[in-house]
């Protein structure tokens, strides 16, 4: 009695069990992520502290290094990079791989309540950390453009109403808005005046400090009732600062609006978004870890007319870029050639066994031992992207070899006058052993991917996964599912009653083995050229290994180019933006793009003021006859004829390890 014996026995119950496994299958594969590549969670939290105002130097000696002390305490921490700029100190921290990220970001807090002690009081907000998953780029990328809003209203809406309405959708992880700002009051004092006044700035600063307190007032407590004191002395309008005393002169006050101008602005004025040559707030929306991509995509797009409805009138709210659309054409394209894979491997099977019923059977296990495992694929976490399908368009050919094993050794024993029956149990018995070696071996092909570590054991643990679950899966099919069809639909042909496929498939199988006992005779004759030939073609694979570009993946097309713009140290905020817009302009005019969304100002994006990030989006793939690689090139020639500006243009791609 062989491990296919009971299965044969209970036809019934085996076809509810492939029934079963097909609904399984076909609910993992619903359920199933969907991702260009797989998800690779990198322990990496940033932390970012604003302190509007001040130098390099000053941020640096006040902020970075109090934080840098107390973060270089926390275990398995690896690389730990800070960058220190005007107004602005980021902190990079990166853990082991097998770190879990909640528990390094809750070491992360103890770091910063431990090291507040160390930090200024005058911080105006605390240090905030996030994590952050530098494989992820933005699934939709949204810009805010008004043409009679000012920059503070559409940066509140966005700030206010926008931001956190995305960051409730399911599946949305992080909403970055880039180009604005926190709207504040300004207030720009008049030298002269103070100097008239006898009044100094910090006399000017701590007026409008203790002018500007909100705390509690207390309580008044009367014989018969109490009443509780809510108002306090904080100041929100800026028509308000004006009427601050700011001190007393020939026994008169001087007020606020005497020695400066107050105004409604924005808390930092050298940031600055455009988005086709238009003011804008863009805002960049990455996905929560593990989450379908093109869902939570749909989901925002049903949601941006509503989010339209609430902005003020004037406003719009664009789609800049969709990751999607290119997501989507990946998907769609391996799902095709995994379809197109099966297809061929059922023909090739037609051909060579020469029966309908046999090439049926085929045809039933190849594709359920694919759907199978996308079912395993869903419950061990893994994603449908352009790797996991890889594996299962590999495996195509390692999936059907324990089919056609089984099919052909019960053909032999039908052909040699048994009953499909005992054809099946007999042939089962023999083979078995056969096809559990055989998908062992296999499976050993890929346990070093397994065991490999870093980013690239994490890249292709789940292409090593999927090849090894679909194998184990069609092993299992061909042991159960395979022999009971076999004694089912399989019959024994008679001598002279061949069918015409049977017929017609023996002169072109005749016709091969003519011309490799040809081919292999003269092979055989020219023992030392053949030998001659084997060590040229080892000698040019070394050489091909040694000369053969190599990188962690092929270069993309993904409809984004990433151009950084550069220019003198001492350039000013208003010469930036005017080469920016010249940039943008030059690059908007080739006809293979759709728009050009860039940021200036220090922030996460930009380390310094005379820096800027610009992403070119191109027009969709169907409508361009150039790669993004050409069109990189085009634009960085373009963009070079620019003067004061130094240029960097390169491609987006999926995922990028530095």
């Amino acid at each position: 009695m062989s491990v296919s014996t009971p299965f044969i026995l209970r036809p019934v119950a085996t076809s509810l069990l492939g029934v079963a496994v097909l609904l399984g299958g076909l609910l993992g594969f619903w359920r199933l992520a969907v991702a260009p590549l797989p998800q690779v969670d990198f322990p990496t939290i940033q932390i970012v502290t604003r302190m509007p105002g001040a130098n390099p130097d000053i941020i640096a000696a006040i902020i970075t290094a109090p934080l840098e002390r107390q973060f270089g305490q926390i275990p398995a921490l690896t690389t730990m990079s800070s960058l220190s700029s005007f107004g602005l100190s980021q902190i990079t921290l990166q853990f082991d791989l097998d770190r879990d990220i909640d528990g390094a970001a809750q070491d992360v807090q103890s770091a910063i309540n431990a090291a507040s002690s160390s930090l200024p009081r005058t911080l105006p907000y605390p240090p905030t950390y996030a994590k952050v998953n530098p494989a992820d780029t933005p699934i939709i990328t949204l810009a805010l453009t008004s043409d009679n809003l000012p920059l503070r209203t559409l940066s509140d809406f966005a700030d206010s109403l926008i931001g956190p309405r995305l960051s409730e959708m399911s599946g949305v992880g992080r909403v970055s808005i880039q180009g604005g700002i926190k709207p504040a009051v300004r207030i720009r004092a008049d030298l002269a005046r103070l100097s008239n006044y006898k009044i100094g700035l910090e006399d000017l600063r701590q007026a409008i400090v203790a002018a500007n307190v909100a705390g509690a007032k207390g309580a008044l407590d009367g014989a018969h009732q109490a009443y509780t004191i809510s108002s306090n002395d904080q100041i929100a309008a800026a028509a308000a600062y004006g009427n601050v005393i700011v001190a007393f002169r020939n026994n008169a006050p001087v007020l606020l609006r005497d020695v400066a101008e107050v105004i409604d602005g924005l808390e930092d004025t050298r940031v600055g978004g455009w988005y086709k040559g238009q003011t804008a707030i863009i805002l960049d929306v990455q996905r929560q870890p593990g989450a379908n991509v093109i869902t939570t995509v749909d989901r925002l797009k049903q949601e941006l007319p509503r989010i339209a409805r609430s902005i003020p009138a004037g406003a719009k709210l664009d789609i800049v870029h969709d990751r999607t659309q290119i997501i989507r054409a990946s998907i769609h394209e391996v799902e095709f050639t995994l379809a197109l894979s099966v297809a061929l491997v059922v023909l090739v099977v037609l051909l060579f066994l020469r029966t309908a019923r046999a090439t049926i059977i085929a045809g039933v296990t190849l594709p359920l031992s694919i759907v199978a495992t996308f079912a395993v694929m869903w419950v061990v976490g893994f994603s449908l992207d352009n790797l996991s399908l890889m594996a299962l368009t590999i495996g195509t050919g390692f999936i059907v070899d324990d089919a056609i094993v089984m099919i052909e050794n019960i053909v032999r024993n039908v052909e040699a006058g048994k009953s499909p029956l005992d054809a099946a149990l007999d042939g089962a018995r023999e083979i078995g052993f056969t096809v559990i070696s055989l998908t062992f071996s296999l499976i050993a092909v890929f346990i070093p991917l397994l065991f490999m570590t870093g980013v690239v054991g994490r890249m292709f643990r789940e292409f090593a996964l999927t090849l090894a679950i679909s194998v184990l899966v069609s092993a299992v099919v061909s042991l159960t599912l395979t022999p009971m069809m076999c004694s089912k639909i399989l019959r024994e042909i008679p001598p002279g009653r061949e069918s015409f496929l049977m017929r017609a498939a023996e002169w072109p199988m005749n016709l091969m083995a003519r011309g490799y006992e040809a081919t292999l005779g003269w092979a055989l004759r020219r023992q030392g050229f053949m030998l001659f030939l084997t060590l040229g073609t080892l000698v040019l694979t070394v050489w091909l290994y040694i000369v053969i570009p190599k990188g962690f993946l092929p270069i993309q097309d993904t409809g984004l180019v990433a151009v950084t713009l550069e220019s003198s140290p001492d350039a000013s905020f208003r010469e930036m933006s005017r080469l920016q817009g010249e940039v943008a302009a030059v690059m908007e005019r080739d006809p293979e793009v759709a728009g050009v969304v860039s940021v200036l100002g220090i922030g996460p994006l930009n380390a310094t003021s005379n820096a800027a990030r610009l992403t070119v989006v191109l027009k969709d793939r169907d409508q361009r006859r150039e790669s993004a690689a050409t069109i990189s090139e085009r634009l960085r020639a373009a963009a070079a004829e620019v003067p004061g500006a130094t240029v960097f243009v390169e491609p987006v791609q999926d995922i990028q390890i530095t």
